[in-house]
């Protein structure tokens, strides 16, 4: 098992871990995704090539938790949506 640490933008709270999670959880090959909310960081336990990790960063962009670094306005509204599912999920 390989493990991959991200920052990211725009993780505020459990609302938000929850949406990461699920999301990358869809994953086959993720096992486990950790997500520390106070270092805006999310470890993701993989199976598989390296290569895979791109296609889970642009799955966070997707969801509106892009790289640290690379904020836009978009990825900012994004992420107050997918906060908000996170929360009603919960």
């Amino acid at each position: 098992m390989k493990n991959k640490t991200v920052q990211v933008e725009n993780l505020k709270c459990h609302g938000c871990a929850s949406t990461i999670k699920k999301g990358l959880l869809k994953f086959d090959e993720v096992n486990n995704v950790d997500v520390d909310i106070q270092k805006s960081e999310i470890t993701i336990s993989f199976e598989g090539k390296d290569s895979l990790i791109k296609d889970y960063e642009a799955k966070l962009l997707q969801m509106g938790y892009p790289e640290k670094g690379n904020n836009k306005i978009k990825s900012i509204a994004k992420s107050f949506v997918s906060c908000a599912i996170g929360r009603v999920n919960q």
